[in-house]
């Protein structure tokens, strides 16, 4: 829900108090005041769909990042079983929250706090869902990709920039009190593990261990680079990055006979234990696949510029 809860600094809020998208034009009867930023529900179908997305279920925790009347997370934990809170600034906001949260009895699984959502922490979470502005988005994405790998990221109708969606779909909303068309947007992210750099490890081949080096550029969930077999070198291929878990191929010539590698695993650290599986001559071998992270290097979205803050002349 768009609230009071994204007046993240004093720029912030007073861009946010002029600038909703249309919403003191287009539906003054609908949007009610509670303050400097008009208080805009998040329809219960999306809420609905956007929990789905995230497929939340009982061992979640979920948060929710300007949670307005508490629908997010009071849903989350009736309809899913899940646990979690809502921060929001407004204190009239939060009380209606816990009220409604013991109405429904899940108040001993869904609370509800008047706090900043920029000094809330979020490392808790298995689940965030939020409905922010378009740049609080942007500044919270870092703080959000620092968050353990794997934690889903579920945004009502605005998206991160640069940071593409795993998922994203558009509904119908009837009910939505703002814009024109009726229709809100859907966006789904899985959090990354940190994946860049130089990975080594062996594996038997041709008698003698052979040695592997894989060279991984990063950006966001997008991962490409290079992989080695005693030193032969080819790029690599269907490269995939999923939280923790990354996967791909190549195909590396030597010896007259070209020999297909595929790697599955899960990053924990700078460790990467999976599945190889190697094709040659067709025959194919499976084994057990233990790297080693060597070399460091950040990923090319820790070096994008950050995000402007709104003006605070308005």
């Amino acid at each position: 829900m768009i609230t009071a809860a994204r007046r993240a600094s004093h720029g912030a809020a007073k861009f946010c108090g002029v600038f909703l998208f249309g919403t003191l034009v287009y539906a003054p009867a609908f949007s009610q005041d509670y303050g400097e930023t008009p208080y805009v529900p998040t329809s219960q179908n999306v809420v609905d769909k956007m929990l789905d997305a995230a497929k939340v279920g009982p061992k979640d925790y979920v948060i929710d990042l300007g949670s307005g009347d508490g629908r997010m997370i009071i849903t989350a934990a009736r309809k899913y079983g899940a646990r979690g809170f809502g921060v929001e600034l407004d204190k009239q906001l939060v009380k209606r929250a816990n009220e409604l949260a013991a109405k429904a009895g899940v108040a001993e699984r869904a609370k509800f706090y008047a706090r900043d959502l920029f000094k809330t922490d979020l490392r808790p979470a298995t689940v965030i869902t939020l409905y922010l502005l378009p740049e609080v988005n942007l500044m919270l994405r870092p703080k959000l990709l620092t968050l353990r790998a794997g934690t889903r990221i579920v945004s009502h109708d605005f998206d991160m920039g640069e940071w593409t969606p795993d998922l994203s779909f558009a509904l119908k909303d009837p009910d939505k009190p703002v814009g024109r068309d009726q229709q809100s947007k859907v966006f789904y992210w899985v959090v990354p593990a940190k994946a860049s750099g130089k990975w080594r490890w062996q594996l038997p081949g041709g008698g003698k261990p052979q040695v592997f080096e894989l060279a991984l550029n990063q950006k966001f969930q997008h991962v490409e680079g290079t992989l080695a077999v005693d030193g032969r070198k080819a790029a690599i291929e269907d490269a995939k990055l999923a939280g923790a878990v990354v996967s791909f191929s190549a195909a590396i010539a030597g010896n007259g006979t070209s020999v297909r590698y595929q790697f599955s695993g899960r990053i924990s650290g700078d460790t990467l234990k999976g599945q190889a599986r190697i094709a040659r001559d067709q025959a194919e071998q499976r084994y057990a696949w233990h790297a080693t992270r060597i070399e460091h290097w950040e990923p090319a979205h820790a070096s994008l510029p950050p995000p402007v803050p709104p003006p605070t002349g308005y």
